[in-house]
C-alpha cells in the first residue's frame, strides 16, 4: 500500500496573518488570496496533476487543535480510509473524526511530539 504520495498543504498559525500574508506576497512573491493562502499547482508531461497549499491561519484557530504545534503539514494520499486503518492497527493516535467535501477526503493523526498531521486524499483526476 502506498501511503503518502506527497505535501498538500502547509499550515501555520500567526497573530496577524493579513501582515503576514503581506510579507511572504511582497517579500518571497507568493501569490497569497483573499483566503489567506497560495496554491502552487505540479504536474506536467508523465506527471499527475495536483497542488500545495500555503495557509496563514489566525493564532486563535482550532484547526490544529488537538496537535500542540503552531503548524500542521498535510500529505497527499492515495486511499484514505486504508491508511486510517493501518495506522490505527500499528498502534498510532488517529483521530476518530474524518471529513469529506468537494475538496477530498480528510483525516488526522498526531505524531509522538503531538503534532497534528493531516492526511488527505484529493477527490480523483486531482
Amino acid at each position: 500500500m502506498k501511503r503518502v504520495t506527497g505535501i498538500g498543504g502547509i499550515f501555520f498559525q500567526s497573530a496577524d496573518p493579513v501582515r503576514l500574508g503581506a510579507w511572504y506576497r511582497d517579500h518571497l512573491g507568493l501569490d497569497v488570496g483573499e483566503w489567506g493562502g497560495a496554491v502552487f499547482p505540479w504536474g506536467g508531461p508523465g506527471s499527475a496533476p495536483g497542488m500545495t497549499i500555503w495557509s496563514v491561519f489566525a493564532r486563535d484557530t482550532k484547526k490544529m487543535e488537538p496537535g500542540s504545534a503552531t503548524f500542521m503539514v498535510n500529505f497527499r494520499v492515495d486511499d484514505l480510509d486504508v491508511l486510517l486503518a493501518a495506522l490505527r492497527a500499528e498502534g498510532c493516535d488517529v483521530l476518530d473524526a474524518t471529513e469529506s467535501s468537494d475538496f477530498g477526503k480528510f483525516g488526522w493523526v498526531i505524531d509522538p511530539d503531538g503534532n497534528k498531521v493531516e492526511l488527505w486524499e484529493p477527490p480523483a483526476g486531482q
